[in-house]
């Protein structure tokens, strides 16, 4: 055994765990913490932020482009919960996120003294915001409690968990025996289940399957499923990409909702299924549900007709073996005719869909797309091409307002050698303006595109056509971003029509550095994202 410190013994643990970055601001608590990463730089880099919320979507973006922990330090009670709208965020969006964080003195934790940063109840208080959270109390506990964090958060549904050290445990020092690493546990599908779902699969005329965020590494298996079924893959947020744009079997949401009227299978792998049973809000007659999801509780939230617990490439494969020789005649045509009719329909979306254009003709193949909740993020979700999984960045079901910008500077810090594009409304934008800072300080390159409109644009929208028109706090006074941002060493400049922005954003990505680009956009001019979104219900 070697004697190290809690802090020592913690970093050693990610290292030992492949983290190479961690995210955070230093402070007091976790002081210990912040030298033991200084002492370890040769093997691991710590990125410091002006904000602990963008420490935690730095982290956030780090893991959703990867699938890979993504790793935060803050201080306890104010920095932590700074940092919580992120936890949020990882929770909604399937993300392994681990938060680290100090707590007060030991023998003070619990008696209400009014320590610094002290919390009622932290530890409760993570317990809620995650998957699962713990306490090192003494530092012969640090490698096992590191280990568990990692298991657990990578086993099953991988989503964040936390691990809070007393402020003088920290410094603790002892013998230490690393711990052994379980690997991620995964359920083995089971042949009577699968041979059933092979057996409706195999009767089904109008079969649709639906992928998310739980599908991101089983892209080959699903695309197979489809042609051997004849059936489209329709994907929303996190699902994007899974299967390429590039098929003819990739639906978007509106080719979705078409095909959709007529389903009589739907193959739910790896997503909530929130289209189909929360804003389409309309079942076919006769729809039989098969679900393959490594989350059990998914099926006693959303009773299938056959609940297949099970990785989602392994049951994929599974049930690709069972059809055995079953092929479905090519629909690729049809496909084809059916997405370019979506298409035209979406083009009543303006200005979103031509702006939205030219991000993709600027944006390599192989770059990431991080929207943002917005009118371009909303219209995004349906008209932007994916050619990738985890190409496309999204906030899951929380609906983070300010996510976008400092969560596309994790997915660049995980990715140099890749583009990296945000695209916020000027609201958003403002919840994380101060981290251009930071991607001044780390050069961390990427491209800031920010369509100003001057308000909270959805607020304003509803309460101009459903409050007739009663307006408040929806309207808003900006800074010049040009100025703010070159003011922090960004390079921006300001664009006023689809063809500049392109020309800008060409130039941009090429320069390899941070940079904004501001386009203004008449204050309540888009069309409304909606009416695709939350389609009207069939009849």
């Amino acid at each position: 055994m070697e004697t190290r410190n809690t802090a020592q013994a913690m970093v050693d643990a990610l290292i030992a765990q492949g983290v190479d970055t961690v995210f955070g601001i230093p402070g007091a608590h976790t002081y210990e913490f912040s030298d033991a990463l200084y002492k370890a730089r040769n093997r691991i880099r710590m990125i410091h932020t002006r904000h602990e919320q963008a420490a935690g979507y730095m982290a956030y973006g780090y893991a959703k482009s990867t699938g890979r922990p993504g790793v935060f330090t803050v201080v306890p009670g104010p920095g932590l919960l700074n940092a919580s709208a992120a936890l949020c965020t990882a929770y909604g969006a399937n993300a392994p996120v681990m938060c680290l964080t100090g707590n007060i003195m030991s023998h003070l934790i619990g008696q209400g003294r009014g320590q610094l940063h002290e919390l009622p109840d932290q530890l409760a208080l993570m317990r809620g915001l995650t998957k699962w959270s713990g306490r090192i109390d003494h530092v012969s506990e640090a490698p096992m409690v590191m280990a568990e964090a990692f298991h657990k958060m990578m086993s099953g549904r991988q989503r964040p968990v936390a691990v809070e050290t007393p402020w003088d445990v920290f410094g603790q020092a002892g013998p230490v025996a690393p711990a052994e690493t379980t690997p991620p546990s995964r359920p083995i599908p089971d042949p009577a289940l699968i041979a059933e779902a092979a057996n409706l699969a195999r009767l089904a005329k109008r079969p649709m399957i639906m992928v998310g965020s739980g599908a991101a590494e089983a892209g080959a298996e699903v695309l197979d499923l489809a042609k051997a079924l004849g059936a489209p893959v329709v994907s929303h947020r996190s699902g994007k990409g899974i299967v390429s744009d590039g098929e003819p079997y990739a639906f978007d949401l509106v080719a979705g909702y078409d095909w959709w009227k007529g389903c009589d299978l739907l193959i739910g792998i790896g997503s909530r299924l929130e289209l189909q049973f929360m804003r389409w809000r309309w079942q076919p007659p006769g729809l039989k549900v098969i679900r393959i999801d490594i989350d059990p509780t998914e099926m006693v939230r959303l009773k299938p007709d056959l609940a297949i617990v099970a990785d989602a490439a392994e049951g994929t494969c599974a049930l690709l073996a069972a059809l055995g020789d079953h092929a479905a005649a090519d629909r690729s045509a049809e496909f084809s005719t059916r997405r370019a009719e979506a298409r035209l329909r979406m083009e009543s979306v303006q200005p979103q869909l031509v702006y939205l254009d030219a991000i993709r003709r600027a944006l390599p193949r192989d770059g990431f797309f991080v929207e943002e909740v917005s009118q371009m993020g909303f219209t995004a979700r349906f008209g932007f091409p994916v050619y990738g999984p985890r190409h496309y960045v999204t906030c899951g079901y929380q609906e983070t307002l300010g996510f976008g910008f400092n969560t596309a500077l994790g997915v660049k810090v995980a990715h140099p050698d890749r583009a990296v594009v945000s695209v916020s409304g000027d609201g958003g934008f403002m919840f994380g303006v101060q981290e251009l800072a930071t991607a001044v300080q780390h050069n961390i390159a990427v491209v800031a595109v920010v369509f100003n409109n001057n308000a909270f644009g959805n607020v304003r929208r509803d309460q101009a056509t459903a409050y007739d028109g009663r307006l408040i706090g929806s309207d808003l006074i900006n800074p010049d971003f040009v100025a703010l941002g070159k003011s922090f060493g960004v390079t921006s400049e300001r664009v006023e029509n689809p063809a500049a922005l392109e020309k800008a954003l060409t130039r941009a990505l090429a320069s390899g550095r941070p940079y904004l680009i501001e386009v203004p956009v008449e204050t309540g001019s888009e069309t409304s994202p909606w009416t695709f979104l939350h389609p009207a219900p069939h009849t």
